[in-house]
């Protein structure tokens, strides 16, 4: 055979189902932001209420995305007093990262 087969190193299909819901969350420019500003977020965590006004989103807007990263295992949220404060999963943005990295970058 002349040539490397293209499956050795890629993703079974097992493994492209359960990222696919990932990629879906991510795939929203809005949804990509927030995750990129609650990596920024000192502490690594930020108020739901502080996403509204740098995005220009509303409040029910803000809710539906973050339950969206929520509901693929993105963020995480903890509730403190009367607002819930969400933080990057870092494994799961770690998992993406590892399946998509090619085996000649891992050497």
């Amino acid at each position: 055979m002349c040539c490397t087969p293209l499956r050795d190193g890629a993703i079974d299909a097992g493994r492209a189902d359960a990222m696919a819901p990932l990629l879906a969350a991510l795939a929203d420019p809005v949804r990509l932001r927030m995750v990129s500003m609650l990596i920024a977020a000192p502490g690594g965590s930020s108020c739901g209420c502080d996403l509204e006004e740098p995005l220009g989103l509303s409040q029910p807007t803000i809710s539906h995305h973050l339950k969206v990263l929520r509901e693929a295992g993105l963020v995480e949220g903890e509730r403190r007093g009367r607002w819930v404060h969400y933080r990057v999963v870092p494994e799961r943005l770690g998992e993406l990262a590892e399946a998509l990295t090619p085996a000649s970058a891992l050497r």
